[in-house]
């Protein structure tokens, strides 16, 4: 693929530091820029990813869908000659629970009801 069809994007993590830039073919997924940005996430962050379904990508102010293309994603902004396409990377672990799931506790409730009549 010539050099010009590269896509180039960096991702810009909770704390403002950035991961990149890196160049993708337009072909590439969002599932695998995911992928990228877990095994490039830096080490010394306290908050990280395990695995790529725990990262979402911003660009333009919409969450990107793991089934689109690069090339699909691409803002009018990133028709600039050599521009580098910002997204942004949250890290939203998956729950090992799910939200119909509730924790119940076990411990019966005590009822505490005080009527005074006068």
């Amino acid at each position: 693929m010539p050099e010009e069809d590269l896509i180039e994007v960096k991702f810009r993590l909770f704390d403002g530091s950035d991961v990149g830039p890196f160049r993708f073919s337009p072909a590439s997924t969002v599932a695998m820029l995911k992928e990228r940005i877990v095994a490039e996430w830096p080490k010394d962050k306290k908050i990280a990813p395990k695995v790529a379904h725990d990262v979402k990508l911003i660009s333009a102010g919409k969450i990107l869908e793991n089934n689109k293309t690069v090339g699909q994603c691409k803002t009018p902004f990133g028709e600039l000659p050599n521009g580098v396409i910002t997204m942004h990377a949250v890290v939203q672990p998956s729950v090992g629970k799910s939200k119909s799931e509730k924790k119940i506790d076990e411990t019966p409730k005590k009822s505490v009801c005080a009527c005074t009549i006068m």
